[in-house]
């Protein structure tokens, strides 16, 4: 069975530059097969597109000559006529030379649908509960989903799941005590967003927190109000018993 995955083409694509011939090959860098586009059978062509599609970076036009059996200039040529076929079509995408190989890339015309969809999903608000996830990683980290859900008080399964997803915290290894738990970090995308340069331009948490005096005073207020409303409640309740 034939390994179409993009890792192979990597492989492939490496050893083509190291030694100039793909393994299995039966064409060499000096015999492949100079052919029109016109005169290119649609399986060629058909492979070419397969090869472009699942690969992650441009493919150089000798990685594809190699692979397809034929001329480097028959690959130009080829992919020159995709793109004209594609922009007849009035496809979206097309097939385009960049950084010297070929990739598959969305057409100049449906760039602003394209940003707008990209934008959307990077311009959705996180919701309280993520931002206090996100903080309390990016002070306390590296921090495990229990130690966060221990200082939230609530499971933050979901919560750190989406933030992994949108790229503001990573894995940065396991706990070496019990359990192996996954501890997470912050990535350079919240650093990004943010606009620092580093953890160390994170606001100090002392200076965020009150002083102890205001928080006893604070602590006193509430304790009153909630006495009178436990006070006002007994005679409401006394009101009540005593009625006819």
């Amino acid at each position: 069975m034939v390994d179409n995955s993009p890792d192979e083409f990597e492989r492939l694509a490496a050893q083509l530059n190291s030694d100039g011939d793909l393994p299995g090959s039966s064409a060499s860098s000096h015999d492949l097969v100079d052919v029109e586009a016109s005169a290119v059978p649609a399986e060629v062509a058909a492979a070419l597109e397969a090869i472009v599609m699942v690969a992650t970076d441009p493919v150089a036009p000798t990685v594809l000559a190699q692979l397809l059996e034929v001329s480097v200039s028959t690959v130009d040529s080829l992919c020159e006529s995709l793109a004209q076929s594609y922009a007849e079509e009035q496809r979206g995408f097309t097939i385009a030379r960049v950084a010297g190989g070929y990739r598959y890339q969305t057409t100049e015309a449906q760039a602003p649908y394209v940003e707008r969809f990209v934008m959307e999903g990077q311009t959705t608000r996180l919701s309280t509960a993520a931002l206090e996830t996100l903080a309390i990683v990016a002070y306390k980290q590296p921090v495990s989903r229990a130690q966060i859900a221990s200082i939230r008080g609530v499971n933050v399964d979901g919560v750190t799941r989406t933030l992994h997803q949108r790229g503001y915290i990573q894995e940065l290894g396991r706990d070496p005590g019990p359990g192996n738990a996954t501890m997470y970090g912050t990535t350079a995308l919240f650093l990004e967003q943010l606009g620092m340069d580093s953890l160390d331009d994170l606001p100090n948490l002392s200076e965020l927190v009150p002083d102890v005096d205001v928080v006893e005073t604070l602590e006193a207020v509430l304790r009153g109000v909630d006495e009178q409303s436990q006070s006002q409640l007994a005679d409401n309740s006394e009101d009540s018993d005593s009625a006819p």
